[in-house]
């Protein structure tokens, strides 16, 4: 069953440091089987008072994967990076086997 990463950005702290974090990561996702499913807007809130800022989706084949890379060594020094160069929030999210 897939898993889901969010994490919305709210602020950039060190947008250098965050331009160099977005010319790494993308392989390193992949590698562990995950995809970018959003990128930032466009987005409209139609319910609620939740405001997102700049959210990413990447979706991942089980949430096994998607912890393996997010605890993985390959990430690590990235997840670093990208935690000093913004405030934001992350949220793992199982998703919904076929026939559920």
């Amino acid at each position: 069953m897939p898993a889901y990463f969010l994490v919305d950005i709210r602020k950039i702290e060190d947008a250098a440091l965050m331009d160099a974090y977005r010319a790494r990561v993308r392989p390193v996702v992949e590698k562990f089987g995950g995809r970018y499913l959003v990128i930032g807007g466009p987005f409209e809130v139609v319910e609620g008072n939740y405001q997102p800022v700049y959210p990413v989706l990447l979706e991942f084949p089980s949430m096994s994967e998607a912890r393996r890379w997010y605890e993985s060594d390959e990430y690590r020094e990235l997840k670093q990076m990208r935690l000093e160069a913004t405030i934001g929030n992350g949220v793992f999210m199982a998703g919904v086997g076929s026939g559920s």
